[in-house]
C-alpha cells in the first residue's frame, strides 16, 4: 500500500514539474527566397566599380575606380592604408629620404597589396611606431604609382608621407614623386565603414564604399597574383567579385546541380572569408576567339552580412547586345 501512495506522489510531482515549465515553441524554417537574376553594369571598360545587397538584390552603390587612390581604416584600432588595387595600383618604401624631392623608384621593387585582402599583407605595410595610443610616422617616403586607367594610360607617380594617426585621424602629406612642395591630407575615421578613400589628384575624402553593414559583393577589377606554366608568379589585373570584409564568408561547389543545394548543406560547408574567395574565374577567356564563357559547374554559397546563406551563380559575362562586362548573375536565399 505504502508503494501506491509514493508512486501516486512521484506521478503528481512529475505531472506537476511538467505544468510549470512552458511547452517549447515550434520554429518554423523561414521558406527559401526566389530565385532572382540581376546582370551587374561594370561596362565594356570595367570602369565601374558597383556594390551590391544579396538582401535587398540591389546595387547599394557604385563608383568610377578610377576617382580614389589609397584607403584608410576605419576600425576602432585600424591603422593600415591600403591600395586602388581596381587600377593596377603599387607602392614601395624609399626609405627615410627628403620628402617633396625628386625621387625615381630605380632599383626598388613595387608591391601590389594581396587580393585576399590579407591585412598583413598590404604593400605599404607598418608605417609608424607607437606612442602612447597614438600613432607616430617611421618618416619613410613611399612611392606611389597610381597605376593605369581604364585605357591602359598610366595615372601618374606619386610620394607620401604618413605622419600620425591620433584621435582617430590620418595625417599625412603628398607631392608628386618629381618632387614639390607637396599639400597636407587629412583623414578621419567614420566607424561605419570598413575604409574611407582618399584621391591624390583631387585631394577629396570619398566615402564611396556604403556602410559596412549594407552590402556583400564588390564587382570590380583587382590586383591579383597569377602564375605561368613555369610556376612563375607575376601580378595581373583580372575582373571578378570581392566580398565584403565584414561577416561575408563564401563556399565554392562544384558537384552539385544548382538547383538542389539547400539550407542544410549549406550549414556544413566549409566558409573563406578571404576577400577574393568568389574571384575571377568563374569565367575562362579564350584567346583564340576572344569570347569569354562561364564556368557552369561553379555555385556559390554566400554567408551574407544578415546572417543569411544564399546560393549563387554566373550565367553570362555579355549584355543583350552582346558588350562584356556585364555579368548576369543568379542566386536565392536559402
Amino acid at each position: 500500500m505504502m508503494r501506491k501512495i509514493i508512486l501516486f506522489i512521484l506521478v503528481c510531482v512529475v505531472v506537476g514539474l511538467q505544468s510549470c515549465f512552458k511547452k517549447e515553441d515550434k520554429v518554423t524554417p523561414h521558406p527559401m527566397g526566389d530565385l532572382k537574376s540581376d546582370v551587374i553594369p561594370m561596362t565594356d571598360t570595367y570602369i565601374n566599380q558597383i556594390y551590391f545587397s544579396l538582401d535587398s538584390g540591389k546595387i547599394v552603390s557604385s563608383n568610377v575606380k578610377t576617382i580614389f587612390d589609397l584607403g584608410f581604416e576605419c576600425s576602432p584600432k585600424g591603422w593600415r592604408v591600403i591600395l586602388n588595387t581596381s587600377n593596377f595600383m603599387k607602392a614601395t618604401d624609399l626609405g627615410a629620404v627628403a620628402f617633396g624631392q625628386p625621387h625615381d623608384t630605380i632599383g626598388y621593387k613595387m608591391w601590389f597589396d594581396r587580393s585576399d585582402g590579407n591585412p598583413d599583407s598590404t604593400a605599404i605595410g607598418q608605417w609608424f611606431t607607437l606612442s602612447g595610443n597614438d600613432t607616430v610616422s617611421n618618416n619613410h617616403v613611399y612611392a606611389l604609382s597610381r597605376g593605369l586607367d581604364e585605357a591602359g594610360n598610366p595615372l601618374g607617380l606619386y610620394q607620401v608621407i604618413f605622419d600620425s594617426l591620433k584621435n582617430n585621424t590620418f595625417y599625412f602629406r603628398y607631392a608628386p614623386l618629381s618632387g614639390g612642395a607637396g599639400a597636407a591630407g587629412r583623414v578621419i575615421k567614420d566607424p561605419a565603414l570598413n575604409y574611407l578613400y582618399f584621391s591624390l589628384v583631387t585631394g577629396d575624402v570619398k566615402a564611396m564604399e556604403p556602410p559596412k553593414a549594407t552590402y556583400d559583393l564588390l564587382f570590380t577589377q583587382y590586383t591579383t597574383l597569377l602564375f605561368t606554366d613555369e610556376g612563375i608568379p607575376y601580378p595581373y589585373l583580372v575582373t571578378g567579385v570581392l566580398i565584403n570584409r565584414n561577416l561575408v564568408g563564401v563556399a565554392v561547389d562544384s558537384t552539385s546541380a544548382f538547383s538542389t543545394i539547400t539550407r542544410e548543406q549549406a550549414r556544413t560547408m566549409n566558409f573563406s572569408d578571404a576577400m577574393d574567395a568568389v574571384g575571377w574565374e568563374w569565367k575562362l577567356y579564350d584567346f583564340g576567339t576572344g569570347v569569354y564563357t562561364i564556368q557552369s559547374n561553379l555555385n556559390y554559397v554566400i554567408r551574407g552580412v544578415s546572417g543569411y546563406y544564399f546560393k549563387l551563380r554566373f550565367v553570362s559575362f555579355y549584355n543583350q547586345d552582346g558588350l562584356k562586362g556585364y555579368p548576369k548573375i543568379e542566386y536565392q536565399q536559402l
